[in-house]
């Protein structure tokens, strides 16, 4: 059996940089891509630090037994084979591999509801199946959660219409409502928090302003188009949404941290009729202040990505003058990937957003 390169998750601060069986075709509708670049996701980082037992409780329900799972669900690359049913993608295609995979034809894929496909689909990818940090990633339902490259499309950025970008754009602008003219806030600017600041942009508010605890990436959002800054960890972050808004509030706040104090900012922040949108993921609860918030006529919205917008995006991408490609602040090849994700779980001494790794 011929065997590959990729980063691997055994349990709780236990992940490996190995020899692995590569990938094969399972079912006919899959297809095996060799990978150009990908790159590592704060969930990938969650995953190590032993968030997600079940990942390893659900192969050996499956399966009987636990072999380690392959990390990462983002990333581009080369179609090496393709299954007997899939018909819209060939050997030798550029691809984009969404994070999001889906068999297109159950109940929740006809409403576009892709994150709960209800035939094993869905985030699974570096999850419930092997990933795409590896030189080569089985990725099932290809015809329907593939895309084609465009040419001249920037690569890194590419890599973050895995992910990043659709999130914050369904998550957080979609899921927010943003019009022409709002005022919205973002709590925090990691990766997803910067998707949300720049596709934010395709739909014109006249007030951006983002919040968080780094100097270093609220310069980097002033550089992508934020209009007002706030570091929380000195500012009073609350007050200061206030003040710039006339006591008013925002028209939407995306929460995008997924810890008590970032949604308690953002529920303090919405004006009447406004939109809160969660993005973050949360791993402990949270103090909702209802008895505040009945009166005042709010949609408050919760999501996994659907990857819907994906096709969208990635035409927006050609034409826009939006600075995506400032998302990719560190560079490394593949053998070099243990050090990318020492550089990503210390991203603010290293100034990092994300790594993108080159195969």
């Amino acid at each position: 059996m011929s065997t590959m390169k990729a980063m691997t998750y055994y349990g709780k601060d236990d992940i490996r940089f190995e020899e692995r069986p590569k990938p094969v075709i399972i079912e006919p509708t899959d297809a095996i891509v060799r990978m150009v670049k990908t790159t590592i996701c704060g969930t990938d980082l969650g995953i190590w630090k032993g968030k997600n037992p079940e990942i390893e409780a659900t192969a050996r329900q499956k399966t009987g037994k636990w072999d380690g799972r392959i990390l990462g669900h983002e990333g581009i690359g080369i179609v090496e084979e393709v299954g007997s049913a899939v018909s819209n993608f060939k050997k030798g295609d550029q691809v984009l591999v969404s994070c999001v995979s889906r068999c297109g034809s159950c109940e929740n894929c006809q409403k576009q509801l892709y994150s709960h496909c209800r035939q094993d689909g869905g985030w699974i990818m570096g999850y419930m199946i092997d990933g795409t940090q590896a030189e080569y990633v089985r990725t099932p339902f290809a015809d329907n959660s593939l895309y084609h490259l465009p040419e001249g499309l920037n690569t890194d950025v590419a890599v973050f219409l895995s992910d990043a970008l659709p999130t914050g754009h369904e998550i957080g602008v979609q899921y927010g409502n943003v019009k022409p003219g709002d005022s919205i806030a973002i709590v925090g600017a990691g990766p997803v928090g910067m998707g949300c600041l720049l596709t934010a942009q395709l739909y014109s508010p006249a007030t951006i302003i983002v919040v968080d605890m780094d100097d270093n990436r609220l310069e980097m959002a002033r550089q992508m188009g934020a209009t007002h800054t706030i570091n929380s960890a000195t500012e009073d972050a609350v007050a200061r949404i206030l003040q710039i808004t006339d006591g008013r509030g925002v028209d939407c706040a995306m929460e995008a941290v997924g810890i008590p104090a970032t949604w308690d900012i953002c529920q303090k922040v919405v004006k009447e009729g406004g939109n809160l949108a969660n993005v973050g993921v949360h791993g402990t609860s949270v103090n909702f202040e209802l008895e505040k918030l009945w009166i005042k006529n709010l949609t408050i919205t919760t999501g996994l990505v659907n990857a819907n917008t994906t096709g969208m995006l990635l035409k927006a991408c050609q034409c826009s003058k939006l600075p995506m490609e400032k998302l990719a602040t560190h560079h490394f090849k593949f053998d070099e990937i243990e050090k990318a994700y020492d550089v990503f779980k210390h991203a603010s001494e290293n100034k990092a957003m994300k790594v993108v790794i080159e195969f």
